[in-house]
């Protein structure tokens, strides 16, 4: 299983709901398993700049692949790059855990 984690900080707090609303979109996509995007409750007391996080699951490289071509993936971009300051994302297969 392919895990992807995708954080995102906004430019402006106004717009966290867009980039989060904007990002459950992502569900629609074929081949995602297990989708899910949250708010960050910034409960932790060190500085986090993290305002929504992404988590999806896909069966198979070429299933993560497919998730990043398609056009609903796509448009996202256009609409969170320009509102988003920060974004870290990583893919890892959840068979390589240490």
């Amino acid at each position: 299983m392919i895990r992807h984690i995708a954080l995102f900080s906004a430019k402006d707090p106004k717009h966290i709901d867009l980039i989060a609303k904007t990002l459950a979109g992502y569900s629609k996509i074929p081949g995602v398993k297990n989708f899910e995007v949250g708010k960050n409750r910034k409960i932790d007391a060190l500085e986090n700049d993290v305002d929504v996080i992404l988590h999806a699951q896909f069966e198979t490289e070429a299933d993560l692949d497919a998730y990043k071509a398609h056009p609903i993936y796509l448009n996202g971009i256009e609409v969170v790059r320009p509102i988003r300051e920060l974004r870290i994302a990583v893919d890892y297969d959840s068979s390589d855990i240490v």
